[in-house]
């Protein structure tokens, strides 16, 4: 298998994607393909998603902290912190983990040239937040090559489609 890079995120119909450093929606069902796709591999998010997180580390995975705060420490072995998206991809080429940039906004932006792969879900429905995915993302450079559309049960609310686009060939 070949790494890659690849932006995983959820948002809404209006493009939220966070509330307060965190979700404004509960979607078992989107939180399990998150973590089934992101498990043994490295994620890279900015200090107010780890934050957001409860500053704690996921299983299995190791967390890459992207912040400006050269004094900002977290004490995890599966953590990292870094400040630049440099020294992330220095760190990224001497490895075999896939990458996934899971935000926030500044992140996506950060990270969108490196990108070879977007893991969307796209939340039927609207909700309230105070972050939105970069309205100035060249969706042009992706195709998209697969959807899988999750209807609202018990544990989630509302209905949801997973997309996946690929960066397009030169």
């Amino acid at each position: 298998m070949t790494k890659k890079i690849s932006a995983i995120w959820a948002q809404d119909e209006q493009g939220l994607i966070g509330k307060e450093g965190g979700l404004p929606w509960s979607l078992k069902a989107d939180l399990e393909h998150f973590k089934q796709t992101t498990t043994g591999h490295a994620m890279v998010m900015g200090r107010i998603t780890f934050d957001g997180m409860g500053k704690r580390a996921l299983p299995n995975r190791i967390s890459i902290i992207l912040t400006h705060d050269v004094d900002y420490q977290v004490e995890h072995e599966r953590v990292l912190v870094m400040h630049s998206v440099e020294e992330v991809l220095d760190w990224y080429e001497k490895q075999d983990k896939n990458l996934y940039v899971i935000g926030g906004g500044q992140i996506f932006t950060a990270f969108e040239a490196y990108t070879d792969e977007l893991v969307k879900t796209d939340i039927h429905a609207g909700f309230e937040g105070d972050t939105y995915f970069p309205t100035t993302f060249d969706w042009s450079v992706f195709e998209e090559v697969g959807a899988t559309r999750y209807e609202r049960d018990a544990e989630n609310p509302v209905d949801f489609t997973v997309r996946i686009f690929e960066r397009k060939e030169n």
